[in-house]
């Protein structure tokens, strides 16, 4: 009974070693895995941003960093993307002056003057090789000559011809014009070519389409004949046909229509589901209240007609006085 007894005190004794043991080991887990964490000092918490590749900088905007174009040069429909002037009148510009850094953008041809427009577009000088109005040729191409001056300011030679070449052709004059727009219809393979065209009409002719636009219309200018030298319009000059005088002789006139869908025709501007002389009509309409706008680019407006050749335009020019036929 005693060794019983005993051995009952062993196995008991034994047993709460055991249990002691058990929490002291759960007791030794939980303060490994809890408190000491928590002792320990915090680890600091990860900088994604400082850990990640370096970022590439912001490009630089190139228009915040060019000079703007003074707003003069960008005309009444601040669509103008260049000016065009002889050399002399260039230097003599005093605006033109004090923006001015490289004194060869004022040679003749076609300079990039790095300023930036409200758009951010460049900005061209277009500086004209100077001309007496009496040669025939520039290079190899073909003039012909101006009629003898009368007198009125509006019927003077030109002081001068843009040298256009294959390269330069593409220039913009203005938000939707090019020096090719402009180019006389004629010796194709013949380069360069000589234009003269005025800021007042391609002027004239942003407002056109501006003002399309505003109706609610197409506004897709289309010039179907700008620049004529003397030699290619002789070619038509007589009854119903070219001025002897033409204006477009003289760089201010364009014969125009609104071709929004590429067809090389006129566009249905009245929607009757014809086109028409009717629709040259409304072209004349929106010129006219654009003329009504900007006195200062008052000059010549006609609709004219299809023909087998071509459908109908308007004739658009700016010289200065009103005229209509």
């Amino acid at each position: 009974m005693n060794f019983l007894r005993s051995n009952r005190k062993s196995i008991a004794g034994i047993a709460l070693q055991g249990a002691v043991f058990f929490v002291l080991a759960i007791a030794i887990t939980w303060a490994v895995t809890f408190g000491v964490s928590r002792a320990s000092p915090a680890t600091p918490p990860v900088d994604q941003a400082a850990e990640s590749p370096a970022q590439a900088p912001a490009p630089v905007d190139e228009t915040q960093a060019r000079q703007p174009v003074p707003a003069a040069w960008l005309g009444l429909s601040g669509s103008l993307r260049a000016m065009v002037n002889t050399p002399d009148a260039l230097r003599a510009d005093a605006t033109f002056a004090a923006i001015e850094t490289d004194a060869a953008i004022a040679d003749p041809g076609v300079h990039e003057t790095g300023l930036a427009t409200p758009s951010g577009d460049s900005f061209y000088v277009v500086a004209m090789r100077p001309y007496d109005g009496t040669r025939s040729t520039v290079g190899s191409y073909r003039l012909g000559s101006w009629p003898v001056p009368t007198g009125n300011p509006m019927y003077e030679r030109p002081a001068g011809v843009i040298e256009v070449t294959e390269e330069n052709q593409d220039t913009p004059v203005s938000s939707h014009f090019h020096l090719r727009d402009f180019l006389t219809h004629d010796q194709g393979a013949v380069w360069p070519k000589a234009l003269v065209v005025r800021p007042k009409l391609i002027d004239k002719l942003e407002l056109i389409t501006q003002e399309l636009e505003r109706r609610g219309l197409p506004s897709t200018l289309h010039v179907m004949s700008g620049f004529r030298t003397p030699q290619y319009n002789a070619l038509e000059v007589g009854p119903g046909g070219r001025a002897r005088m033409s204006r477009h002789m003289y760089g201010d006139a364009s014969d125009v229509f609104v071709d929004a869908d590429g067809d090389g025709r006129m566009d249905d501007l009245n929607r009757d589901g014809k086109v028409t002389v009717a629709d040259a009509r409304v072209l004349f309409d929106v010129a006219q209240s654009v003329e009504d706008s900007h006195p200062d680019l008052v000059g010549g407006l006609s609709a004219y007609p299809a023909t087998v050749a071509h459908g109908p335009f308007v004739h658009v020019d700016a010289r200065g006085k009103r005229a209509r036929w």
